[in-house]
């Protein structure tokens, strides 16, 4: 019967995921050991990060680590819930509890008995419900809308949030005790752009994986391409990258990619590395110092290439122009390989 519930369930709401946790930055080492850690026991863990780090492939990779991994891990979005539903949703109700209610229905709790339960947004969670989501995790006793029933679940706890819960518990948004509960063992997951590291290989995978879905070549990255990416902020995270990605991957038919990154965030960062009015004289540039600075960065590319102008990890891909482009300036400058 339960095996039913959880074929159901799947049925009803198939997780999407690319797979495995990508990279080797020493931030993401150290949450490979908490998960390694954490994940053979049966203790609560709380994930925290910002939206789009990847909380949630955190949380399937400690289950596939369980004793659990057989079970399902069911997924409850507690900010998709409108509020009148939350109780039906974590608990089920019986047919005719109220309007609407046309036959019974399991709730997360019921389908996620013997294995873990996924609670995603857990800030989201009101009050009022908070009291009764403790009990079911202190006793493991709960009572489905319209029966007076008791039903018992075996059930491991992960959830997550990108709101910081001390200062929700501070002013008195979420209860200490449900706080305490959850945070046995907290995980932080990082911003990407503080594991710009990881961006290379992160970006590899994606783009093998995505082309692969949707059946289109995989286009060639370049030095310059990957520069680009990790130049960036990634305000939206792995999920921004992923979906960035994936515009590239329907877009570059020609083989060139593009990305089409947030104008917004560009300003910023350009603004950020340009000193202000108040500290600084910003010098305008004539068209001979301009030359200049294109001579410099020309050259900086072509000994950082040992001199290879065409292909893979040549000069002319690093400063994302053709290599006609290329040859043609190094002609009007002048400039000669050393020998």
């Amino acid at each position: 019967h339960q095996l039913e519930l959880e074929n159901a369930y799947l049925h009803e709401e198939v997780l999407k995921s690319y797979g495995e946790i990508i990279g080797r930055g020493p931030a993401l080492e150290t949450i490979l050991r908490q998960i390694e850690m954490v994940g053979p026991t049966d203790a609560s863990v709380l994930i925290t990060g910002e939206s789009g780090t990847g909380k949630e492939l955190v949380a399937r990779e400690i289950h596939n680590r369980s004793s659990r991994s057989k079970r399902a891990m069911i997924k409850v979005n507690c900010a998709s819930i409108p509020k009148e539903l939350y109780e039906s949703e974590f608990f089920g109700h019986v047919k005719g509890a109220f309007t609407g209610a046309i036959k019974d229905r399991a709730g997360r709790f019921q389908l996620a008995d013997g294995g873990t339960l996924f609670l995603d947004e857990i800030g989201e969670v009101p009050l009022d419900l908070q009291s009764k989501l403790l009990r079911v995790l202190q006793e493991g006793t709960f009572e489905r809308i319209g029966d007076e029933k008791t039903l018992r679940a075996d059930v491991r706890i992960i959830a997550a949030t990108n709101r910081p819960l001390k200062e929700e518990v501070e002013a008195k948004n979420f209860r200490q005790d449900l706080y305490y509960r959850l945070n046995v063992f907290p995980i932080e997951v990082p911003p990407l752009r503080s594991r710009k590291e990881d961006i290379p290989m992160l970006a590899s995978s994606f783009f093998e994986q995505i082309s692969r879905k949707l059946n289109l070549p995989l286009p060639k990255l370049t030095r310059a391409n990957m520069i680009e990416l990790q130049g960036y902020d990634w305000p939206g995270n792995v999920r921004e990258l992923q979906n960035v990605i994936e515009r590239a991957v329907i877009t570059s038919r020609s083989g060139k990619v593009f990305f089409q990154l947030s104008k917004k965030d560009n300003k910023q960062k350009l603004s950020a590395t340009i000193p202000s009015q108040a500290n600084a004289t910003i010098n305008i540039l004539t068209q001979k110092e301009m030359s200049l600075r294109d001579q410099e960065n020309i050259l900086l590319a072509l000994n950082q290439c040992e001199w290879k102008i065409t292909g893979s990890n040549g000069a002319a891909e690093a400063l994302g122009i053709k290599p006609t482009t290329l040859h043609s300036k190094i002609k009007k400058m002048g400039l000669k390989k050393p020998s």
